[in-house]
């Protein structure tokens, strides 16, 4: 492991243990954890959320695909910020994936890949509406997402990463939050933060890096017109923020329906992934707007 993937982990898990100290589960969501989706792995577990009020109906989905540099993260972590979503009226799916750098690409994509065609499978025995699954991603959950979403409208592409996407499926809508969409390489400097997203692809892919591995993992470059329909944020101290934009234009090149918003609040600086924050009320109001797009597309 890279001394970047390495302190990427630590630091990460200690801001994340900041955040959601204290955090308990409402009152007015049902949970069903630890569901095994693949090959009864430790990482190939999900977690089901439900409004309490909603027991018997069946409901929209939203799947999360959390972040984490590709090397950190899983559905505990991602737990508080899902079940506020469930509570926007929606059947929540969190899952883990296999992380790297024990786990190199694909791996993770053949995760996130095996949990769509579980929601799709188990629809009935969780009250899942499986014409109307959407899904969520930050940082690398985004890039991950819209890969996936590339892979399912282009057979192609989804064959030269790995994965075979249900038949005839596409996510109904998606929200892309603080993403990256275009790998580039870019010669080192000697600090692991400023070789960031480097370090972490020498961890992630399996030819740790190459120019040929960049293009193919750059959704940026696969967006095509079937692409879902998308809710690009990002926000102003997201370090992330520059990559949003050319997200957008390509999408609007390719006559995808697009909403962009960047978010900005007078009382803090709103910085990477701020969404997970449940004690954040711009948080509210982002994953507000975003459940609000996808309830457009229910009908």
């Amino acid at each position: 492991m890279s001394v970047t993937s390495d302190m990427v982990r630590k630091m990460f898990k200690e801001g994340d243990d900041v955040r959601d100290a204290g955090l308990t589960t409402p009152d007015d969501v049902v949970r069903c954890d630890d569901i095994v989706y693949a090959d009864d792995d430790p990482c190939q577990q999900l977690d089901v959320y439900r409004p309490r009020a909603a027991e018997g109906k069946r409901l929209p989905v939203i799947v999360s695909v959390h972040g984490g540099g590709w090397v950190y993260g899983d559905k505990e972590r991602y737990q508080w910020y899902c079940m506020s979503l469930a509570q926007h009226g929606f059947a929540v799916v969190n899952f883990t994936y296999r992380l790297a750098p024990e786990h190199k690409f694909p791996a993770s994509m053949l995760d996130a890949n095996a949990v769509f065609a579980w929601v799709l499978t188990h629809a009935d025995e969780y009250g899942f509406d499986a014409d109307h699954v959407f899904a969520v991603g930050d940082s690398a959950g985004a890039h991950m997402l819209a890969m996936f979403c590339a892979a399912c409208t282009d057979a192609d592409y989804a064959a030269q990463i790995g994965i075979e996407p249900p038949a005839r499926f596409v996510p109904t809508a998606v929200a892309l939050n603080c993403g990256t969409y275009r790998i580039v390489a870019h010669e080192p400097m000697g600090d692991p933060m400023l070789d960031l997203t480097s370090n972490l692809m020498a961890d992630f892919l399996p030819g740790g890096g190459t120019p040929e591995e960049f293009d193919l993992i750059s959704p940026i470059l696969r967006v095509n017109g079937n692409f879902p329909p998308s809710f690009v944020m990002t926000a102003e101290g997201d370090f992330l923020r520059p990559d949003a934009l050319p997200m957008v234009h390509a999408l609007d090149a390719e006559g995808v329906e697009t909403c962009y918003r960047y978010y900005k609040s007078a009382e803090r600086e709103l910085g990477h992934v701020f969404h997970c924050n449940m004690c954040l009320a711009e948080a509210a109001r982002c994953n507000a707007d975003e459940c609000a797009f996808f309830k457009s597309f229910v009908r």
